[in-house]
Formats: structure tokens, C-alpha cells, sequence
């Protein structure tokens, strides 16, 4: 008879995934909002970025584009929110030489 040996699953959470890359979840939200995907994806794709100044830059992009939208639609609340978040981003993030 085959013994069964049972393995513990280690699970990852949204948050967990967020400190890791130190973005907050208002900047990995901005970025599911530019992207059109769910937060898990965008933590994902912001993992990358993170990694370059060039992905800094892009980050620091899907931001503005996302206050611009903001701005378009008439949202005064998301403008506020939005310019909060890219500041703490170019405060936590400066892009590398």
C-alpha cells in the first residue's frame, strides 16, 4: 500500500505579493486600472517594472494616464487620490541613472 504523504501548501497573498515588491495597493491598483486587469495580474506586471528604470518610468506613466482619465471623466476625488498615490511613488521609487 502507498503511503500518502500530504504536503502543506503555502499560500501567497494579493498583500503579501504588494509588500514584497514595496508598492502600496493604491499604486498596484493604478496600475489594474491602466491595464484593465485584476490587482494579482498588475502586482505581477509590477514586478518587473520595479525592476528597471525604465519599468519606473512606464509605472510612473500608467499613473499619470490614469489622473488624466480621471480628469477627462470629471472625477475630482480620483484626481485627488491618484495625485496622492504618484507622489508617494516618485518619493519611494526615484528612477535609477
Amino acid at each position: 500500500m502507498a503511503r500518502v504523504m500530504a504536503k502543506e501548501a503555502a499560500l501567497i497573498s494579493l498583500r503579501d505579493c504588494i509588500e514584497y515588491l514595496q508598492l502600496t495597493p493604491e499604486e498596484v491598483d493604478a496600475i489594474a486600472e491602466h491595464e484593465h486587469v485584476a490587482p494579482i495580474i498588475a502586482a505581477e506586471l509590477a514586478s518587473y517594472l520595479v525592476e528597471t528604470a525604465e519599468g519606473e518610468r512606464r509605472m510612473k506613466r500608467m499613473i499619470i494616464d490614469d489622473i488624466l482619465h480621471a480628469t477627462n471623466c470629471g472625477d475630482t476625488a480620483r484626481i485627488e487620490q491618484l495625485t496622492a498615490v504618484l507622489k508617494h511613488f516618485i518619493a519611494t521609487h526615484p528612477e535609477r541613472a
